[in-house]
């Protein structure tokens, strides 16, 4: 490409790259060879109503048209589907067509746009790039475009039977519902919102299969942002059974959890969090432990590498995509992930914001919250008890002369040395830096002498998930809730997956045995994790966000009064004299 190229010409080698790299072969109307490969763009072929930018040909027949413009037409790109139609119907030279084409593109090289003549009401839409000559034969097989067969869905509950001969709860009826009439009003983008607990998995599932089923589709993802919810969500399609087949999901349907690069070309459901898909289509490595984090907690680059076309995973290779926690997987450095795909996109949350709102054009198909849960029953509420100590509100000092136990924080290894000056130190420094051992024995001593309150008649200590700030942290909390409760080691255990035993059985433990009674996280019990005998929820880190808060205490416990240090104060007055009655809490232990 030369320098003093002018802009249409620009625009059409750029054209001629992106259908290169997407399987076409580029050919000159002067020297057809319709042979060549499976698909052809031909470049200014003959038609009764002037040269075609490019006619597109798959297995010797002409199946569309691109309509090319130079770069700074894309803010006015639909401007030119008349154009394109026009073409599209027109006669060609050398070809006995009969019928406009189906396959209509407007294209700047930058930006794409595609419509398919065989929806019910044809209406373009932006792609990542061109689709293979391979999906438009496979397409024209099927004989009805994928939106006209969503019109013909039949109905989930055509004999208005009871939601629970279903085996649905009314809100997943609606919601499922709701979704294929969003499907059928051609609506791109849906939100289901459902409060943590109601089953929105389950939800998804039932409608997956009924896509699949009813619709034809060729291939689902299912999308997480941790590995944990990929596992569950596979165990949940490995049991799930619909009501009008005794067969399992998995033995009707290829169901893949994507581990590796690979992707089974036959697999009709993916599984993948967000950061293996990211590997995939970028065709880098992926260490294991990023699939372990919480995406949005990952620090990103300020420049994150773009995605770009890969041909083993086309832009079409999924009909669609269902999001689980979207709120926090479809932004920043992710949401190019997403946007690379030609599907229908379904996020599933119990706790969007305005940016989730946005994100999918405020199409809320579902609208189930915690307040409605708990009105039916679903899940229960909970109380909010708050531990204040004057360190966790205002911090602390260090005093000159006083000796201090200084800490390696990867090692642990100690030394004890004399602290040189008066040092200040603020509560967001308490347990990073800086760690107060009497300040966590405070706030469990006060937690386990306001149990027998909060639980009248109970003896045992009730399930509790504790959540730390580190891992140093969590051990701390380990140790002193041993010491505290007058427990042995399989009383309170650490769940994190930075553990040598496996955390899937101290998890499956902490559900089904009578010990661990208490267990401690940092990051590996968050939304989507269910424990259903779960009771108390001990906050000893700063929790702000509310998408974080609500769905934890959700986590469809039998029972959910929650112990929460730092948030708003609630019937905490009691817990407060006790806290203060404690221990010197000066006598400061101190972290490297």
């Amino acid at each position: 490409m030369t320098e003093n190229q002018n802009p249409e010409q620009k625009a059409r080698d750029t054209i001629d790259a992106l259908l290169t790299q997407a399987g076409w072969v580029v050919q000159s109307a002067k020297k057809i060879d319709l042979n060549a490969g499976l698909g052809q763009a031909v470049r200014e072929y003959q038609t009764d109503v002037g040269p075609a930018d490019y006619v597109l040909f798959v297995d010797n027949k002409a199946v569309g048209v691109i309509e090319a413009k130079r770069e700074e037409e894309g803010q006015r790109l639909t401007s030119h589907e008349p154009q394109t139609e026009g073409y599209a119907a027109a006669k060609l030279k050398w070809v006995n067509n009969k019928e406009p084409l189906p396959f209509l593109y407007e294209s700047t090289g930058i930006i794409t746009r595609f419509t398919d003549g065989r929806d019910p009401k044809p209406r373009s839409r932006e792609v990542f790039s061109f689709h293979r000559p391979e999906t438009l034969k496979e397409w024209l097989s099927q004989g009805d475009s994928l939106r006209a067969r969503l019109q013909h869905i039949p109905p989930l509950n055509p004999n208005h039977l009871p939601a629970k001969e279903l085996r649905l709860r009314d809100c997943q009826e609606i919601a499922i519902t709701n979704l294929e009439a969003s499907f059928q009003a051609d609506r791109p983008r849906a939100l289901i919102q459902m409060a943590t607990g109601a089953g929105k998995t389950y939800t998804a599932i039932t409608s997956i299969y009924r896509l699949l089923k009813h619709a034809h589709g060729k291939r689902i993802l299912f999308l997480v942002d941790t590995k944990n919810l990929g596992e569950q969500a596979e165990q949940e399609m490995m049991s799930f059974v619909p009501l009008d087949d005794n067969r399992k999901f998995t033995e009707l349907y290829n169901v893949q959890r994507l581990k590796s690069s690979f992707v089974a070309r036959d697999s009709q459901v993916c599984i993948s969090t967000i950061q293996r898909l990211y590997s995939i289509l970028k065709d880098s490595p992926l260490d294991d432990a990023a699939e372990e984090i919480n995406p949005a907690e990952l620090k990103q680059p300020k420049t994150p590498m773009p995605v770009v076309y890969n041909e083993k995973v086309p832009p079409e290779f999924f009909d669609f995509i269902f999001i689980d926690e979207c709120h926090r997987s479809i932004y920043n450095l992710w949401q190019q992930v997403i946007d690379y795909f030609d599907a229908s996109l379904i996020g599933l949350t119990a706790t969007p914001d305005n940016r989730t709102y946005g994100f999918f054009k405020k199409n809320v198909v579902s609208d189930y919250s915690h307040e409605k849960a708990v009105a039916d029953g679903v899940n229960v509420g909970n109380e909010v008890y708050v531990i204040e100590t004057q360190i966790t509100q205002q911090g602390a000092q260090i005093s000159a002369k006083q000796q201090v136990e200084r800490r390696e924080k990867l090692t642990r290894k100690k030394r004890w040395e004399q602290q040189d000056e008066d040092e200040a130190y603020s509560a967001t420094q308490l347990d990073r830096n800086i760690v107060n051992p009497d300040q966590i024995r405070t706030v469990i001593r006060t937690f386990r002498d306001k149990l027998p309150e909060i639980f009248p008649g109970r003896t045992e200590a009730p399930k509790t998930l504790i959540f730390a700030k580190t891992d140093s942290h969590a051990d701390d909390i380990i140790q002193t809730v041993r010491e505290e409760f007058g427990e042995g080691n399989a009383f309170c255990k650490k769940l994190t997956y930075k553990i040598e035993e496996d955390p899937k059985s101290v998890l499956s433990a902490f559900r089904n045995d009578y010990y661990p009674r208490i267990a401690v996280t940092v990051d590996m019990i968050a939304t989507g994790t269910d424990v259903k005998p779960l009771e108390c929820l001990l906050f000893m880190r700063d929790v702000k966000s509310r998408n974080y808060f609500e769905p934890l205490c959700d986590r469809r416990c039998h029972r959910r009064d929650q112990i929460a240090q730092d948030l708003q104060p609630a019937a905490h007055h009691q817990a407060q004299r006790a806290a203060q009655g404690f221990g010197d809490e000066r006598d400061d232990g101190r972290g490297g």
